[in-house]
């Protein structure tokens, strides 16, 4: 045993003096004889690399390479006995490439004929990655080392580094490549487990799999770069679970924000019927949610920017229901309590699931920590704002939001007091007592002037709802200087605008100056969203007698819808295509009435056919087939269809007058019953002058004690008939 340890050190020793004098050779420049260094007709010599690097240099304190350039050169001389040209390049490359010496190095790399000992490194790794067993029957040695099969990967990787330093990008991303493909074509498999561990191999592979797809982002191509990280992630490599993570993190949002959109992968081993993206917005969704998935079962530590992609990568492909349902497996704990309610109930909010996101706000507000939390507070009372049975937890939500918003930004406190102004003006529509609905009325104004006054008439919400008050109330002139102000301040972008100061006008009875805004509004707005433009035109022209160019803007409205209709056919167009099927309904009622008024009887049941054809059960169309019964003096057969529409929508205020108004011709039931119609119909809408002028008919004929009633309600209709827009202000 000891004459073996002696015979085994003065080997080491032996290859240490050799290597010393290599080592020596290569970075004074000088040169020893051929058989000295390497048994091998080439000389190893850099005998073509300037001497005008070295002598520059002459005068600098030399650097010792590192002693793990040493080692592992030694361990090339102990397995082959040698060391040959290519690998002593390699060597001396890397200690000008730790030195800074970028062009000297890179000239060294180049001097390895890499094309020639390509064939030999495929060899030796595909014979180290085969099993134990096939290695004992095949007794042919490798050509080379493993060390040095690494020690050349190195090289080509160093190449690539100093190329990218150099800003020679696309050619280190080829230097880069050739690292890949000479370790794929060897190993198409993939790497066995704990391939190279005992040289840096594993550690060059892994630099060049990560440095490859940023190598050919520099070169401006993303299409290079999308297949780079698909076969960094595809391949077998032996990659841990960061570099994986990172890589996949790296991919999609590249995917997401390159703005150039590539084929979908062609996935070779995929699974029959399994998931293949079809674009880049689904490739970076499933690796996004691949990353949320390796957080929640705790194989990666989350990073809360993965949740930032993936909620703007499935907003823009509406797709937040699933980003809901990944929250939701989320272990407790992965995520802050706060923000996992606050992104789930967005998500049910996107959705629609309006019910599902007060739910999570609630919960959300319901903690002492959270309970004057902003955000919470405002979007809940939105929600509840828009439905009267949630209406007080509205008013409450928004009355919380004001106080917590005292002392911050005028911006948010604008907001809150928007917010609260809407829970109260929908509050005022269904409250019974005249002296409640006023209350109400004048808190919402207030609200909303504070409002407006905290956000200086910069928020489009604000100046619109303050406008909406201001209509329905009647005071008119006020209505229509905020609505010029919401339309200046839009820009004349959102037609909402532009309509609702056409209704203000119309109201004023106006109806020109209203059709010249409509006019200059179609003029700026392309022809897919001129539908409530044009319908709102129409029903201008109506208003002033013109039944044949209204009965032409119509036609020309459902040429519109019609090639629409053929044109928003995918699944995130669906809520359009409900939109232009309700206005395409309403449509063809506007001609139904139109051709009513002028006793044409067919045309008028032809258009009510085409919206049967749309909705069998719509309350409007009964409701307008109800008029052209009353319009031929068939009254049973009128109020059957009210009666008809009132069971669709018991709701529907144009039903109910319509049905009082006929009961009240036959005289077929008490006054009473009659009047708890119109009554109804009022507690639905309070500016119906219809209903308030047919319920003054009733008190008038209830005799003289009633007759201050019957005065109060003529009153009523008359100024809300001379104050009435073509179409509601909402």
């Amino acid at each position: 045993m000891t004459n073996e340890t002696k015979i085994k050190e003065r080997q080491r020793e032996h290859n240490r003096v050799k290597l010393g004098k290599i080592m020596q050779c290569l970075c004074s420049g000088g040169q020893t004889r051929v058989d000295e260094m390497v048994p091998s007709s080439k000389s190893v010599a850099v005998q073509d690399y300037s001497a005008s690097v070295y002598s520059s240099q002459a005068g600098e304190t030399e650097r010792k390479p590192d002693t793990g350039n040493i080692e592992e050169a030694e361990t090339s001389l102990r397995e082959s006995g040698c060391l040959n040209y290519e690998e002593a390049r390699a060597l001396l490359g890397r200690y000008e490439y730790q030195k800074g010496n970028l062009e000297a190095a890179l000239h060294v790399f180049e001097g390895i004929d890499i094309a020639a000992v390509t064939p030999k490194m495929k060899i030796t790794l595909a014979a180290r990655g085969e099993t134990h067993k096939r290695r004992l029957q095949n007794y042919s040695t490798p050509p080379m080392s493993i060390h040095a099969v690494s020690l050349l990967l190195e090289s080509i990787f160093l190449k690539a580094k100093s190329f990218q330093a150099l800003g020679r990008y696309k050619e280190a991303a080829q230097s880069c490549s050739v690292i890949l493909d000479i370790v794929e074509s060897s190993l198409p498999a993939g790497l066995p487990e704990n391939f190279g561990a005992d040289c840096k191999l594993q550690e060059t592979l892994t630099k060049a799999v990560e440095l490859l797809p940023e190598l050919w982002k520099l070169v401006e191509s993303p299409r290079e770069s999308i297949l780079s990280y698909r076969r960094a992630l595809l391949h077998q490599w032996n990659l841990d679970a960061l570099t994986i993570a990172k890589i996949q993190k790296e991919f999609a949002v590249f995917l997401l924000y390159s703005g150039d959109e590539t084929i979908p992968p062609n996935l070779r081993s995929q699974i029959d019927s399994s998931f293949v993206p079809k674009n880049n917005i689904e490739e970076a969704v499933l690796l996004l949610i691949i990353l949320l998935r390796k957080a929640s079962l705790m194989k990666i530590e989350l990073d809360t920017s993965i949740l930032d992609h993936l909620t703007y990568a499935l907003s823009i492909s509406g797709g937040l229901r699933a980003l809901a349902n990944q929250l939701e497996e989320l272990l407790p704990g992965v995520l802050d309590r706060r923000e996992r309610y606050d992104i789930l109930a967005l998500c049910h909010h996107s959705e629609g699931d309006d019910l599902d996101a007060l739910d999570c706000w609630e919960k959300l507000l319901k903690s002492h920590s959270d309970s004057t939390y902003l955000q919470g507070l405002l979007f809940a009372s939105k929600i509840c704002g828009e439905s009267s049975k949630h209406i007080e937890d509205g008013i409450s939500f928004a009355r919380r939001a004001v106080e917590g918003s005292h002392g911050r930004c005028d911006q948010l406190a604008g907001v809150a007091n928007c917010m609260l102004g809407i829970s109260l003006s929908v509050k005022s529509g269904s409250v019974l007592s005249d002296s409640e609905r006023v209350e109400r009325q004048s808190e919402a104004l207030t609200a909303f002037e504070t409002a407006g006054r905290m956000t200086k008439l910069n928020d489009p919400v604000s100046v619109h709802q303050l406008c909406l008050q201001y209509a329905e109330q009647r005071k008119l002139d006020s209505a229509l200087h905020y609505a010029k102000c919401l339309v200046k301040l839009e820009g004349g972008s959102n037609l909402k605008g532009w309509i609702l100061l056409a209704r203000i006008l119309s109201a004023d009875k106006r109806y020109l100056d209203a059709e010249t805004i409509i006019n200059a509004a179609l003029y700026q707005t392309g022809v897919w969203d001129q539908g409530e433009l044009l319908r709102t035109k129409a029903k201008l022209q109506i208003a002033q007698g013109l039944m044949k160019e209204a009965i032409e803007t119509f036609s020309r409205l459902l040429a519109v819808l019609q090639v629409q209709s053929k044109s928003f056919t995918s699944e995130k167009e669906k809520d359009r295509r409900k939109h232009n099927k309700n206005l395409e309904m309403e449509t063809w009622h506007d001609l139904a009435s139109i051709y009513t008024s002028l006793s044409q009887w067919h045309d008028a049941e032809i258009c009510l056919s085409k919206s049967k054809a749309i909705s069998t059960f719509c309350a409007s169309r009964l409701h307008t087939s109800g008029l052209l019964d009353e319009a031929k003096g068939q009254h049973k057969e009128a109020l059957k269809a009210y009666e008809l529409a009132l069971e669709v929508d018991p709701t529907h205020v144009p039903s109910l007058v319509s049905k009082a108004t006929v009961l009240r011709k036959i005289g077929c039931l008490s006054p009473a019953i009659i009047r708890s119609f119109l009554t109804e119909a009022l507690r639905h809408d309070r500016t119906n002058s219809s209903a308030w002028y047919n319920l003054g008919l009733l008190y008038k004929d209830g005799g003289s004690s009633l007759a201050p009633e019957a005065a109060e309600c003529f009153k009523a209709a008359a100024f809300l008939e001379e104050t009435a827009p073509v179409e509601h202000f909402r």
